[in-house]
């Protein structure tokens, strides 16, 4: 479960500590008070996207952490992943900088947004409003139903199977395109494996020319520059060089040694001297020694290079890739040249395909047809206590042909009144039934998994009255077994709580910051009192307030 909140610098909130229990936790506060972005704040730390535009204005990070207990399971999990869960507890964190970059850590170890997105989905679910669209959209219902159904491994089995069925098919429909064009392409890799054979290329020989060539090219340089240096070094015919004149001043000093007793010294460093430059003047005349100057070698590495230029211009642009196209042309070459074989073979290995996958998906419609009866059943019990009485769930099966996801195509159907027929959600559900509708299927989907925190945001849209007493009553009841977390607008859902915390916006020296803390009795009282009549609250709603408490409480 989610012990602890720390939020700092996200938007309006500057600082905040949330303490949360086990239970059933209700946020409540006026509109634009900053409920949404306590939820953008928990999405953070669980891994999602996040953007530069959530930091505080003129802080340079937002920094958002989240302290979870965590059971024996999750535990195992975590270990999996290299995770820690020190006295059953973890501690993930993130932190959004003012440049659009971020940190996410885990007991304090820096570890990708990945790894605390995989871990955030063992410890909580969120439903947002958004999540409601999912109903109007039927092609998700079937992943819906398999959730209920717990046919994840089947529908991979299957999935596996298909794309394997896929590709062979699409190499099977390639290998048989027309003759001609077949012909054509077998003509077209002909030519270009002569081409580039008839070059007699090696990998990397561009380099290699390129190298020589310029040091033959260059040849004529290096001699003269050798020849300047030596020059200077130990001299001409005519004339004197360095070492000459160092070896006179080392023999002058030498000379006169009773003048200063550093002269000796002195002198033997000149001497060492000499030595080093008649090394560099003898390490000179090797390099023009190896200049094997060849006018035929160098007019081959001309041609060579030429060579090597309109091959790379023509297919390249480098020589590795005229060599891959090269390789990929022969193995070409050879398929099509061998594809009558070839397509024998792959025939037969896609008409067993056929028969395993064919055999899949009506044993994943099978067994999602059961689940649809169990599914249909909780559905509309969870519905008729949520204050839709009458309410009738159809799943609508339609066998198609085979596709990613089986045969079958999946529409959720509903009737909310007697003697009307089942029709698409999106054509007759209104908003608050939409919201009691994904409870439902939360609670019923919920049951299958273990995640230990249910995160609700706003599930109250559109309800009011009786229906929204009986949402607050199932937040409850869920709350039970797991921890719930509701963000709500409605006094029948927030006297359920077991733990009210308050979200409020205030202005502090010229600027707007959102405050959280935990209501207690009185205070508490009055909230429910500011939902129910806004901000004018009166004794009777005051005292409306604390029956509703006392009731909720029985």
């Amino acid at each position: 479960m989610l012990r602890e909140l720390y939020i700092e610098n996200l938007a309006v909130i500057e600082k905040a500590v949330i303490q949360l229990t086990q239970g059933f936790n209700v946020f409540t506060g006026e509109t634009g008070a900053g409920k949404s972005i306590l939820i953008n704040g928990i999405n953070a730390v669980l891994g999602q996207r996040t953007n530069k535009d959530i930091v505080r204005t003129g802080c340079k990070k937002a920094v958002v952490s989240a302290l979870f207990d965590v059971d024996k399971n999750i535990a195992e999990n975590l270990s999996a992943l290299g995770i820690d869960s020190e006295e059953g507890q973890i501690l993930i964190s993130r932190e959004i900088n003012s440049d659009g970059r971020s940190v996410a850590r885990i007991n304090s170890r820096v570890v990708n947004v990945s790894v605390i997105r995989e871990i955030g989905s063992m410890l909580v679910n969120i439903h947002g409003q958004h999540d409601n669209q999912i109903l109007l959209s039927p092609e998700k219902h079937i992943s819906i139903l398999d959730s209920f159904g717990e046919l994840e491994s089947d529908k991979k089995k299957y999935h596996d199977k298909f794309r394997k069925l896929q590709d062979i098919s699409r190499k099977i429909k390639n290998i048989k395109a027309d003759e001609s064009s077949k012909k054509q392409r077998i003509a077209y890799l002909t030519d270009v494996v002569n081409e580039i054979e008839g070059y007699n290329l090696t990998e990397d020989e561009d380099i290699i020319v390129n190298e020589e060539y310029d040091t033959l090219k260059n040849s004529a340089s290096i001699r003269q520059t050798v020849f300047e240096t030596n020059s200077i070094l130990v001299g001409t015919d005519d004339e004197e060089g360095v070492d000459a004149l160092v070896l006179n001043a080392a023999r002058n000093l030498s000379l006169n040694s009773e003048l200063h007793k550093k002269f000796d010294e002195l002198a033997q460093r000149l001497n060492a001297v000499s030595i080093e430059i008649s090394d560099i003047s003898d390490e000179l005349s090797g390099i023009v020694d190896s200049l094997d100057i060849d006018p035929q070698r160098f007019d081959w590495l001309s041609d060579r290079k030429e060579d090597i230029r309109k091959i790379t211009r023509k297919y390249g642009p480098d020589l590795k890739d005229v060599l891959q196209l090269l390789e990929s042309s022969l193995s070409e070459l050879n398929e099509l040249r061998s594809s009558d074989s070839t397509v024998t073979s792959l025939i037969q290995e896609q008409q067993q395909l056929l028969k395993d996958v064919t055999k899949l998906a009506k044993e994943l419609s099978e067994k999602r047809k059961a689940a649809a009866d169990r599914f249909t059943k909780q559905v509309i019990s969870e519905l008729e206590f949520l204050n839709m009485p009458n309410v009738k769930i159809v799943v609508d099966f339609k066998t198609g042909k085979l596709m990613a996801d089986g045969m079958d195509i999946v529409e959720f159907l509903i009737s909310s009144n007697i003697g009307e027929e089942p029709k698409p959600i999106a054509k007759i559900a209104s908003g608050g039934e939409l919201s009691r509708i994904m409870l439902a299927l939360k609670n019923v989907i919920a049951d299958k998994d273990n995640i230990p925190t249910l995160i609700f945001d706003e599930i109250d849209t559109g309800v009011s009255g009786r229906a929204a007493q009986k949402i607050g009553l199932k937040l409850s009841e869920i709350s039970s077994h797991r921890q719930v977390i509701c963000v709500t607008h409605l006094a029948q859902i927030a006297i359920m709580g077991d733990n009210h915390i308050l979200i409020e916006k205030q202005v502090h020296e010229g600027r707007t910051i959102t405050k959280v803390r935990t209501l207690e009795n009185d205070e508490r009282k009055y909230e429910i009192a500011r939902i129910m009549g806004g901000d004018n609250v009166s004794e009777l709603l005051l005292k409306n307030a604390e029956e509703m408490l006392l009731n909720a409480k029985k």
